[in-house]
């Protein structure tokens, strides 16, 4: 195998590649979302491929609906990772959460890599129908 990545030898007879701080730090990458909105709540789907319910951290504070999560690249026990050109990313984003919406009552489901988000829109905000009589 042959790539164009340049590996230094040092004189204590370590290896490192050029870019050996960069690989030190956390990759924080945006999710892509989808945004579904009807009469009656605001469903959010987010993209965070590898990331477990455990590393998922879903917040909402002051009208702000943060989601933060750790995608795992998981490596044999048997095996030592000597190169790794794929890092575990870390996901986040941040959402202003309106105030027609009752963040008390939202539902939160992982499933395939697919965060779910549904928040429902509180009843005074829900649109109601006025019956018009004649006079």
């Amino acid at each position: 195998m042959s790539d164009n990545t340049q590996l230094a030898q040092h004189n204590d007879g370590t290896v490192a590649s050029p870019n050996a701080d960069e690989s030190r730090r956390r990759v924080t990458l945006t999710p892509a979302v989808d945004i579904f909105e009807d009469a009656h709540a605001v469903t959010l789907l987010a993209d965070l491929p590898g990331v477990s319910k455990e590393k998922l951290d879903v917040k909402v504070h002051d009208g702000s609906l943060t989601i933060e999560g750790e995608s795992v690249i998981p490596v044999p026990s048997n095996l030592a990772l000597t190169h790794a050109e794929v890092r575990a990313p870390y996901f986040s984003r941040r959402f202003s959460v309106s105030e027609d919406f009752d963040s008390s009552r939202i539902e939160a489901s992982l499933k395939d890599g697919v965060l779910r988000l549904t928040i429902p829109r509180r009843d005074e905000a829900k649109p109601r129908r006025i019956e018009v009589s004649s006079a």
